[in-house]
């Protein structure tokens, strides 16, 4: 298969989640070393979970065959641009390379605005449209101080 192949099938899992009513019309797969090891779409509407997009959904497909939680050698190909929590979970899982189909303005098009999270990701926490307040920060530092010190955690 090629870099052709891999986008067909990404747009194939977008079209038949969206024409089986399982999810907008997203698709994707995760490729390793020429073979797909992770598939999605989109199933937000199907499962009530608003982070089952069609990229988190192949990355956790792919970490559960490769029993792993990074994707370092892996391409993901989705059927359009990622949305900012989709874009940071594949930052997350390390993947080094990302073909699209549609455009996030496509997307834009038929409804799927992101534009709104992106411009609220850089702004200060004061400043956000979602109201953010820090809370019991002390008691929340000694779990962390304790991750710090912990010998045997494994490091992601």
């Amino acid at each position: 298969m090629n870099h052709d192949s891999f986008m067909r099938e990404a747009i194939k899992l977008a079209d038949d989640g969206m024409r089986s009513g399982r999810g907008g019309p997203f698709g994707c797969v995760v490729v390793r070393r020429g073979e797909i090891v992770g598939r999605g779409s989109n199933r937000v509407t199907s499962t009530n979970d608003p982070t089952a997009h069609a990229e988190v959904t192949a990355i956790r497909d792919a970490c559960a065959k490769l029993k792993t939680f990074q994707l370092t050698d892996c391409e993901l190909y989705t059927s359009c641009e990622p949305c900012p929590m989709c874009l940071s979970a594949i930052y997350w899982a390390r993947i080094p390379t990302v073909f699209y189909g549609n455009t996030r303005q496509d997307a834009a098009a038929i409804g799927f605005d992101d534009d709104f999270i992106y411009q609220q990701v850089p702004l200060p926490p004061e400043k956000r449209a979602i109201r953010m307040q820090p809370l019991l920060r002390t008691e929340a530092l000694a779990t962390f101080q304790g991750w710090a010190a912990k010998p045997d955690k494994v490091k992601y």
